[in-house]
């Protein structure tokens, strides 16, 4: 498969995302060594095999909304998900990134 390695690191930083929170696709491309590759993030999660368990769901774009897709009961499932690990959106459809967003740093810091 094309781009294997990239999808494997792609696949490992979505993996990392607790229950409850949400990532953006430009943030795991980053996390994943891809910055700015946020496109190849979304290409990755609509490839992923069947096998794996990778929370696809908790990843969105950069305003918070559940990105587009031609299948729209692949949005509403997304959603559906996504209330059931917490996670709340707004009447606009968005999730607030600031209570939702996944705090990476803050979750390798070293405790004291």
């Amino acid at each position: 498969m094309a781009g294997s390695e990239s999808y494997a690191r792609i696949y490992e930083a979505v993996l990392r995302i607790p229950r409850g929170r949400v990532a953006t696709y430009g943030q795991i491309a980053a996390l994943a060594g891809l910055p700015g590759h946020a496109r190849q993030v979304g290409y990755a999660l609509h490839r992923t095999p069947d096998e794996l368990a990778v929370p696809w769901q908790r990843v969105l774009n950069a305003k918070g909304e559940i990105a587009l897709r031609a299948d729209p009961i692949a949005a509403k499932h997304q959603r559906e998900l996504l209330r059931g690990e917490g996670v709340r959106f707004r009447r606009n459809g968005t999730v607030e990134l600031r209570k939702y967003g996944w705090n990476v740093v803050a979750e390798e810091e070293p405790d004291e």
